[in-house]
């Protein structure tokens, strides 16, 4: 007798009424509205608005010439950029209670193989787009705003607007977290079949061509931030190959494990 579980199974006991699942979704939108604000009241009392956008702004100051500052061109501007940042800033750190929120709303409509792929895509999508936003913190805003403050002639001086800083920041913020995602999204063309190995070996040469012509379409006009961005994309493209051959070999579903298992 196979001591793999049948798919009937898995996913015993997990039916449930359509009403209930709308009640279930309200409940874990509630709470994690609940876990933003919360984080939200915590940021605004320490380390504060003011202070969160002063760290924000830190790697630009760090460049501009010495007692140049940034500028609000907007009556409401000084208030409403520190309220946004806040508001964002409270989203990334909710986001573990947000994204487990989702992952128990949807794991009772899984097979326990899929749960078995889907709990670490989860973590790992969260923990990539972290590195990748802090990859464009630390290290790309210091060299692109070292290369741009490096053409300027002197007889400009600079004074850059802080809501044009803001969008620019969230621009580049979401192009370097959603470039670290590479990976997830190889994994997952791999294990739902769409794509096979072999095929994502062979489109290697194409995805460079393709990363390089993101990151100039993404990233400011120059050649440092986007190398930073094209060539972290091609390595972890490779990384997302190697994941793929490792979870297709982990999370098969029973019929698949006993028609591969010799007799």
């Amino acid at each position: 007798m196979s001591d793999q579980p049948s798919k009937d199974e898995e996913l015993a006991g997990t039916e449930q009424p359509f009403v209930e699942h709308l009640v279930e979704l309200r409940d874990r939108l509630v709470k994690a509205l609940i876990a933003v604000g919360v984080a939200a009241a915590l940021l605004f009392f320490f380390p504060g608005p003011g202070a969160l956008y002063d760290l924000l702004a830190a790697p630009l100051v760090a460049h501009l010439p010495k007692g140049a500052t940034l500028i609000a061109t907007s009556v409401i501007s000084p208030f409403m950029v520190p309220l946004k940042i806040l508001l964002v800033s409270a989203f990334l750190l909710a986001l573990p209670v947000v994204l487990w929120q989702v992952w128990a709303f949807i794991a009772p409509g899984l097979y326990a193989h899929e749960k078995r792929l889907v709990l670490p895509l989860v973590v790992s999508s969260t923990l990539l787009f972290f590195v990748g936003v802090g990859f464009c913190y630390f290290f790309v805003f210091g060299q692109v705003f070292s290369f741009i403050q490096s053409f300027a002639p002197k007889s400009i001086t600079a004074a850059p607007d802080i809501e044009a800083y803001l969008s620019f920041v969230l621009t580049m913020f979401i192009a370097f977290g959603l470039a670290f995602e590479v990976p997830i999204v190889v994994i997952v063309l791999a294990r739902l079949g769409l794509v096979s190995v072999e095929k994502l070996k062979a489109f290697r040469g194409y995805f460079v061509v393709l990363a390089f012509i993101i990151a100039a379409v993404v990233t400011p006009p120059d050649v440092v931030s986007q190398l930073a961005l094209a060539v972290p994309m091609c390595l972890l493209y490779e990384l997302g190959i190697w994941a793929a051959q490792v979870f297709i070999r982990h999370t098969r579903a029973p019929d698949d494990v006993q028609e591969t298992t010799p007799r």
